[in-house]
């Protein structure tokens, strides 16, 4: 007898170098929670030539006891253009939880994390500033082919990535606020717990306590020019303002 499907019931979707992978690890380590085959399924983004049968194997089957709830976590969904549809279209009643950290600094990790995976060789600064020639005609290919695949989208998206009001209202005007989680990285690194216990509550779930809440993926790494830090908080400023507004709420990223 072939298993009932069992989508998930919620998406980390993003943003990349925001604490997902810390979130997700807390997540799966509640006693009502089994986790995916792996965090980043990346199925709506980067395998969607697969069908829905493989997405759904990629979670415990309904015939498996012992949880509630399942879920995965990948953090390029907010920022590609066919994921909010798409998610949509095959999981429209899924929870969505967003990380989002102060732009400056995820840009910065965010290098970082291409200098360590050998997908960048330029400095921060040439990084930043061939950012709109490496992305020329890019999120239009996008937009124009489902199955189009962009490298610079994907790898080189450092400032862009940031422009959380550009890629938030496609998400709310899809999936009901009921359904929308949304937030602030630096609160989650801040207070572990209680972050981690408010996402239970928007989950249905009751409390849990962990023995330490371990901080994933953080990155040592030298501080930036402090002349280039200004630049990039006064490039992001009117941005983060569309933002507050957006979420009725002020980030304080300033």
């Amino acid at each position: 007898m072939k298993p009932t499907p069992n989508p998930p019931h919620f998406i980390i979707i993003g943003a990349q170098k925001g604490g997902t992978t810390s979130l997700y690890a807390y997540l799966t380590q509640h006693p009502q929670i089994a986790p995916a085959a792996q965090k980043e399924i990346h199925y709506f983004d980067l395998q969607f030539d697969k069908d829905a049968e493989w997405y759904y194997s990629q979670f415990p089957t309904s015939a498996e006891r012992g949880y509630k709830l399942t879920g995965e976590a990948s953090p390029y969904y907010i920022f590609h253009p066919h994921v909010p549809q798409r998610i949509y279209d095959l999981c429209p009643e899924v929870k969505l939880i967003i990380l989002l950290r102060n732009p400056v600094d995820r840009a910065i990790s965010h290098y970082h994390h291409e200098i360590k995976i050998k997908c960048e060789s330029l400095s921060f600064q040439e990084a930043i500033a061939s950012e709109p020639e490496r992305l020329k005609g890019e999120l239009e290919k996008l937009q124009a082919n489902p199955t189009y695949y962009s490298y610079e989208h994907q790898h080189h998206t450092y400032l862009s990535r940031g422009l959380y009001a550009d890629q938030l209202p496609d998400w709310m005007q899809l999936f009901p606020k009921s359904q929308l989680l949304i937030l602030k990285s630096e609160d989650l690194y801040a207070n572990p717990g209680g972050i981690y216990n408010s996402v239970l509550e928007f989950l249905g779930l009751p409390p849990h306590q962990l023995e330490i809440y371990e901080k994933h993926n953080a990155t040592q790494y030298p501080p930036v020019d402090e002349k280039v830090y200004e630049q990039l908080k006064v490039y992001y400023r009117s941005h983060n303002q569309r933002l507050a507004q957006l979420c009725d709420r002020d980030f304080g990223w300033e």
